[in-house]
């Protein structure tokens, strides 16, 4: 009969002194970051494997993690990138075929502090009604009030640059290198899906760090520019910003998807706005506006591009909205062929009702190739 493990007492403190007790999972420490929820009900390996997660403390909705460990597979980096987990109930046991160990293990390897038993549905209503904050988690002994003076010392999340922090160090490739079609992606947290997505329709993939200069990536002579989706604040980020406008002006097709949507507004002089809550989860409602379709997506993002100037902006076209709070989805440039969203649409793990925007990347392409 499986026993479950003894686990030491946890606390986690947020910035406005609000204070949870449950138990240690994962690593024996201190941890802190900006406290995010996903609503998510699967998919928990590839959500803390995902860059864009640097940084945070994700409490996840679903009551349930860890019942079916994890999967090599099932990654989208080299690692762990959430600060810390916050679950309600979390599972040592675990049932999969091909399934590869416990979270538990996984999260102790990778040296990943979370807090279990606790009212997770009445933290995630705090979070709502009172905005995105900065929290600790804490099992090794601190006391409450040491907790809230390191919560009230977390740095904010707005005006934070953390992409150097998850970027590849050194430029490596993916897929044919005879392939017909070649993308540079200027890597700002790439999830892994995404290069997977441009090799099975057939591109090379050339990644590059993101501090490279634009005149190194156009040197390559890639059919097609990528801009991935990262971590931070995209407005703390202006060396980026400038590279990523003289792509832009090259005339070569782009594609940004998050913080490359993101930067890439930012690049033709629109602003990005750092939001109340932040859109996490794999449900999230989205409408194409120049097709009129709806489609169910993947989000992970904490900053938005402001609606008011992107429809100042003639250049700009709005392209997608979310229809839970008519923020903008998407846009595309008048003049150039460019286009961004803020969501996932390689979507690991799903929905894959989005996967359409990588063939449009892809007709981009073929058009500006033959227009040559």
């Amino acid at each position: 009969m499986h026993q479950e493990p003894t686990r030491s007492k946890a606390h986690l403190v947020l910035e406005d002194g609000t204070v949870f007790e449950g138990f240690s999972t994962g690593k024996i420490g201190t941890t802190q970051g900006e406290i995010a929820f996903n609503t998510g009900m699967y998919g928990y390996q590839e959500i803390f494997t995902d860059p864009s997660y640097y940084g945070q403390i994700i409490i996840m909705a679903t009551p349930h993690i860890g019942n079916y460990g994890v999967h090599e597979y099932e990654v989208e980096s080299d690692g762990l990138k959430i600060s810390g987990l916050v679950t309600k109930k979390f599972s040592d046991m675990f049932s999969r075929p091909g399934g590869s160990g416990s979270l538990q293990n996984y999260l102790e390897r990778d040296g990943v502090v979370g807090i279990s038993d606790i009212d997770t549905r009445s933290l995630v209503r705090h979070i709502r009604m009172k905005g995105a904050m900065n929290a600790v988690i804490s099992s090794d002994g601190k006391s409450v009030e040491e907790l809230l003076v390191l919560a009230k010392n977390v740095p904010s999340m707005e005006g934070m640059e953390l992409s150097s922090f998850v970027s590849t160090k050194s430029q490596y490739h993916a897929g044919d290198p005879n392939a017909k079609v070649k993308v540079a992606l200027l890597d700002l947290g790439v999830k892994t899906n995404i290069v997977r997505c441009l090799t099975e329709r057939g591109c090379y993939v050339s990644v590059f760090p993101m501090d490279t200069n634009a005149s190194d990536i156009l040197a390559s002579k890639p059919d097609g520019i990528m801009l991935s989706n990262g971590p931070g604040d995209p407005a703390a980020m202006p060396g980026v910003i400038a590279e990523v406008q003289t792509l832009v002006e090259s005339g070569v097709p782009v594609f940004g998807i998050c913080l490359g949507h993101q930067v890439i507004a930012l690049s033709q002089g629109l602003k990005t706005e750092k939001m109340f809550n932040g859109h996490r989860g794999v449900n999230h409602p989205i409408k194409n506006l120049i097709s009129g379709k709806c489609e169910i997506t993947s989000q992970n993002h904490g900053f938005v591009v402001s609606k008011e100037a992107a429809e100042a902006n003639q250049n700009v076209q709005i392209t997608h909205i979310h229809l839970n709070d008519n923020t903008i989805a998407g846009i595309q440039l008048m003049s150039k062929p460019v286009f961004s969203v803020q969501y996932h649409p390689e979507a690991s793990a799903g929905p894959h009702d989005s996967r359409y925007l990588f063939d449009q990347f892809i007709s981009n392409i073929n058009i500006h190739k033959n227009e040559k």
